[in-house]
């Protein structure tokens, strides 16, 4: 997001010799600073509008009362939870409990490195992207198996398993997904694969249609967003990881999860709406700084999230195994097959 040329510029008013390697420093420093602080600011304004379409569809105010039109609620709550008392459970591993919030919350902002918001705004331009947030995502159960295992109580340590086996269950179709959309641009980077789209067109009006619906709704069960939040049913296993949880610990938790959803809605936008790009190349839409148009995807696809988990009702645990095993895992097989078979077959292999 920073040139280095940019920090060489600044230092070498201080000194007469400019010192690249302090200058990259402070870039990376400041990008991931600038990175962090917008998307922390951004997720309380998601979780104010997630909470307001759930009121809309409800026919009720939502959050209306902290703040104009309630702006300030998420803001409320997390000094709310800041000043909780944290209540460990006594025969809790005390190390492991505080850990594995702080792994979660790690993991979560971590994966938002290779994220590209526009044509050269990304900490990490790596040409491995997507192997990136595929290691990130599988590492991010292990968070939550620690946080049920340490509590030392049945219905987290149930929450916990269910978790590891949803997650390990849907991470294998949005593997497969991954894998037609990086045949389809021929690159593991992210901010190539938009480029690509700029040339042909976004992937969701293509041959990748159907992989872009499995891929939203296994976003679902990997975020453990609704209908699909079963490790977390509060009929069954109350709040399933995070029943022994309060205060700070029990926050970590919850932005991880949020942060984790919108980074789903990120990788949509950018596997299958084109990142940055407008949706026509003509003007005025293409005078739109790259930037607004991949926050507003973003919050576009979130606003389906919004809707699921307010009209669709939840799921059995069986039912949900047996969609990405029986449904999911065979039809993103055949369609690896096929996306193969047609640019072999039409000799459009990216180049």
């Amino acid at each position: 997001m920073f040139s280095i040329d940019f920090w060489n510029w600044i230092i070498s008013g201080v000194s007469d010799q400019p010192l690249p390697e302090l200058a990259w420093a402070l870039g990376q420093a400041t990008s991931i600073l600038a990175v962090v602080l917008v998307l922390l600011l951004n997720l309380a304004f998601f979780m104010y509008f997630d909470r307001k379409i759930w009121a809309a569809v409800q026919l009720r105010r939502g959050p209306n009362v902290v703040g104009p039109f309630g702006l300030l609620q998420s803001f409320a709550d997390l000094f709310k939870f800041m000043f909780k008392e944290i209540v460990v459970p006594s025969g809790a591993n005390k190390v492991v409990f505080f850990l594995a919030p702080h792994i979660a919350f790690t993991l979560a902002l971590t994966a938002w490195a290779v994220i590209p918001m526009a044509d050269g705004w990304v900490i990490a331009d790596v040409n491995v992207g997507i192997l990136f947030l595929f290691a990130i995502s599988s590492l991010g159960v292990y968070g939550i198996i620690m946080g049920g295992w340490a509590s030392n109580s049945k219905y987290p340590f149930l929450g916990a398993l269910r978790t590891a086996a949803q997650m390990v269950s849907y991470e294998v179709s949005i593997g497969f997904v991954l894998i037609t959309v990086l045949l389809w641009a021929g690159s593991l980077n992210l901010s190539e694969i938009v480029r690509q789209q700029e040339l042909h067109g976004w992937n969701l009006f293509s041959l990748l249609f159907p992989m872009a619906i499995v891929f939203l709704i296994s976003a679902h069960a990997e975020t453990n967003r609704p209908p699909f939040d079963l490790p977390e049913a509060e009929s069954e296993l109350v709040a399933g990881y995070m029943v022994e949880y309060s205060s700070a610990p029990y926050l970590l938790f919850m932005i991880a999860e949020l942060a984790n959803i919108v980074l789903m809605c990120a990788m949509f936008s950018i596997l299958f709406l084109g990142g940055w790009l407008p949706p026509l190349d003509v003007a005025p839409l293409n005078a739109v700084p790259g930037v607004l148009w991949f926050i507003l995807k973003v919050w576009l696809v979130f606003l389906i999230f919004g809707l699921t988990k307010a009209f669709v009702p939840r799921y059995r645990y069986d039912q949900l195994m047996r969609i990405g095993w029986k449904v999911f895992l065979p039809l993103t097989l055949v369609w690896v097959v096929i996306t193969a078979g047609w640019l072999v077959a039409t000799d459009s292999f990216p180049q």
